[in-house]
């Protein structure tokens, strides 16, 4: 699985927009999102297995509450899975939790972003529930996953962020506002 210090792969893929854009129907739904999309901003990617599941539009829904603030802090979100566009566009049409999603779905159709992120599941041939930061630059900063079976915590994904991007030193359970880490200090407080 790619990590840390990685370059996040290239891509090119279609999705279902964000918002009632991605609800105007086949032919006004989709886009095309590629690894250049949203340049210079932080990027937050997160697979699930399959849609019309169960555990999948718990983790969607609570990623789509927190979209407004993702996009404070200068991200984007982009949810993918190995499931075309046209049943992304179908489980949104017929799925209340996730019909007003505010950002697109990836469609991996062809297992290629999966495969080179390194987060296929073995058995099941779909992606794992694999959550990437992104930093302006292409580089990735977080990398999570969970097995097919456990939902993630999508406020864990905006609290690192924020540590991301304070750029300093930051304690186990750190928030925004609380302090940071400085080493000087600690060293003067152990002198």
């Amino acid at each position: 699985m790619l990590t840390v210090g990685d370059k996040f792969p290239s891509f090119k893929l279609q999705a279902v927009k964000g918002g009632a854009e991605g609800l105007g129907g086949p032919g006004k739904s989709f886009t095309e999102i590629t690894n250049e999309s949203d340049a210079g901003k932080w990027k937050i990617v997160f697979f699930w297995p399959k849609d019309f599941t169960f555990i999948c539009p718990t983790e969607i829904a609570a990623f789509g509450k927190l979209n407004g603030e993702f996009a404070d802090r200068d991200a984007v979100v982009y949810g993918a899975s190995t499931d075309s566009e046209f049943v992304h566009l179908n489980w949104r049409v017929h799925n209340d939790d996730i019909r007003d999603l505010p950002f697109a779905m990836l469609a991996d159709t062809k297992r290629e972003l999966a495969e080179s992120l390194g987060i296929l599941d073995k058995n099941e041939g779909v992606a794992l529930r694999a959550t990437f930061i992104v930093d302006p630059d292409g580089t990735i900063q977080w990398a999570s996953v969970n097995g097919l079976n456990v939902g993630r915590n999508p406020q864990e994904v905006v609290r690192v962020l924020d540590a991301l991007q304070t750029d300093e030193l930051c304690p186990c359970n750190w928030e925004k506002g609380k302090d940071t880490l400085d080493p000087a200090k600690l060293f003067e407080q152990a002198a």
